[in-house]
C-alpha cells in the first residue's frame, strides 16, 4: 500500500507540494450513468424538457465544475485546464452514459477534474428532469483511464 501524502507530520490535513515534480501532459477521463424512464429520456433527447435544453446545461454544467473542482475537493491543486470535453450516448434502455475528458501541462493530474465533472453534469440532468421523475439512479461514477505523471498510465478493467 502507498503511503497517504494528504497529512502531515502531525497526522492532520495538508496539500502535498507540488513544487518539485516535473510539467508533464496529463489527462484523465470519467464516466458516469444516470438511469431513467423511458419517456423521461425521450424527452431529454426531444428537447421538450420544461427547463430546457438538458444537455447543452448538463454540459455547461460539468466543465464549471471540472475548472472549479479545487473549490469543491479541498486538498485539490487549482489547475490551468487546457481542454475539457463532454459527451453523451445511450443505449436506447433507458441509460445515459456520460464521458468527460480532461488534459492539462501541470505537475499534478486531472482525475478529480474529470470525476467532479462527471458527476456534475449527472446532478444537472437529474435537478432539470427531477419534475418528471424523482427515482432517477446516478451511477456508478468512475476513472476510466488517466495519462502522465510519475505514477504512469491508468485504465479501468
Amino acid at each position: 500500500m502507498k503511503q497517504l501524502t494528504h497529512f502531515n507530520e502531525q497526522g492532520r490535513a495538508r496539500m502535498v507540494d507540488i513544487s518539485g515534480k516535473e510539467i508533464t501532459v496529463r489527462t484523465a477521463v470519467a464516466q458516469s450513468k444516470i438511469t431513467m424512464n423511458e419517456a423521461t429520456l425521450q424527452a431529454i433527447k426531444a428537447g421538450t424538457v420544461g427547463k430546457g435544453d438538458v444537455l447543452a446545461v448538463a454540459q455547461v454544467a460539468g466543465i464549471q465544475a471540472a475548472k472549479r473542482t479545487s473549490d469543491w475537493i479541498p486538498m485539490c491543486h487549482p489547475l490551468p485546464l487546457t481542454g475539457v470535453n463532454i459527451t453523451f450516448a445511450d443505449n436506447g434502455e433507458r441509460e445515459l452514459y456520460i464521458e468527460v475528458s480532461v488534459k492539462t501541462e501541470g505537475k499534478t493530474g486531472v482525475e478529480m477534474e474529470a470525476l467532479t465533472a462527471a458527476s456534475a453534469t449527472a446532478l444537472t440532468i437529474y435537478d432539470m428532469c427531477k419534475a418528471m421523475q424523482k427515482d432517477m439512479i446516478i451511477g456508478p461514477t468512475l476513472l476510466s483511464s488517466k495519462t502522465g505523471g510519475k505514477s504512469g498510465d491508468y485504465k479501468f478493467k
